[in-house]
């Protein structure tokens, strides 16, 4: 038990580790999920729409084409997240994630991902999205976290919070 005149001027030991963890807790730092979302869909717009557009009109015959071929819907889809994963790596975030305020970050070390860890986290993204239950997972927690984020031990925050 700490003296009164320690715990007014707020020298507490155990106030002190209180707001040391409440600094680093998951659910309070972490980006909210209509933010991510919405990061997403300019994430979207701003990179996977011009990719989509090249690839239909200048490097096939047009959308029937596009559509008939498995291969360039694919070859679309490791392009924006090659570029993803470098805006991971070169700045934490991505335009969306800029425009919105929300980052990208090492759970441990609090800093921007190393490439492997981009590279892996994109490619559990995509199974995440073709297996479509995996999307709703972080619906279902409380610090948000999605599959991508738990297996390579990420978080998405708010850049105020960091």
């Amino acid at each position: 038990m700490s003296r009164w005149r320690d715990v007014k001027a707020g020298k507490n030991k155990n106030t002190t580790e209180k707001k040391q963890s409440s600094t680093f807790d998951n659910k309070e730092i972490s980006a909210s999920i209509p933010a991510r979302v919405k990061a997403f869909i300019v994430d979207m717009f701003m990179i996977m729409m011009p990719l989509a557009y090249i690839t239909t009109y200048v490097l096939m015959d047009g959308k029937e084409d596009f559509q008939a071929s498995q291969e360039a819907r694919w070859a679309i889809s490791l392009i924006f997240g090659a570029i993803t994963i470098i805006f991971w790596v070169a700045k934490g975030q991505t335009p969306g994630q800029k425009a919105y305020e929300v980052k990208l970050i090492d759970q441990k070390t609090r800093k921007k991902i190393s490439f492997l860890k981009a590279l892996v986290r994109y490619f559990i993204f995509l199974i995440s999205a073709v297996t479509i239950i995996l999307s709703f997972i972080p619906f279902f927690r409380k610090d948000k976290k999605t599959v991508q984020d738990i297996l390579t031990n990420t978080i998405v925050v708010d850049e105020k919070n960091i």
